[in-house]
């Protein structure tokens, strides 16, 4: 059984052909040669997700300025709700842009500790 909406994939060709500044950062300083897989641009069920573990069942997604009003805010809300009910154990954790430019060291430490931590639980 698929978990993704096929007609999604060549969208998210595309997105990986055109990431954003901060999700080429994140990819290409971190999560390219992390300890695990990580994957860019992920279908899950109806959504695209921005980075998927699949080992960690993590999904990390970059939110931009426009993610801050009300309307977006409840639209990562589904999109999160979504997404963890599309992959059981699934969780979603998300950054802002401006904290991979700001904290990037952070970024990538907790990154790696959610995911680490999740491996190591099973």
């Amino acid at each position: 059984m698929r978990d993704y909406n096929l007609a999604n994939t060549p969208l998210a060709k595309q997105l990986r052909r055109t990431m954003t500044p901060w999700e080429r950062k994140l990819w290409h300083r971190f999560l390219k040669t992390h300890t695990l897989r990580w994957q860019r641009q992920k279908p899950i069920g109806e959504r695209i997700a921005d980075f998927y573990c699949t080992k960690a069942r993590l999904v990390v997604e970059l939110d931009g300025g426009g993610h801050y009003t009300t309307e977006q805010q409840a639209e990562d809300l589904q999109r999160t709700r979504e997404m963890e009910a599309t992959v059981p154990g699934l969780l979603v954790v998300r950054f802002a842009n401006n904290q991979v430019d700001r904290m990037f060291d952070a970024v990538c430490g907790e990154i790696d500790r959610v995911a680490m931590g999740r491996v190591a639980e099973g």
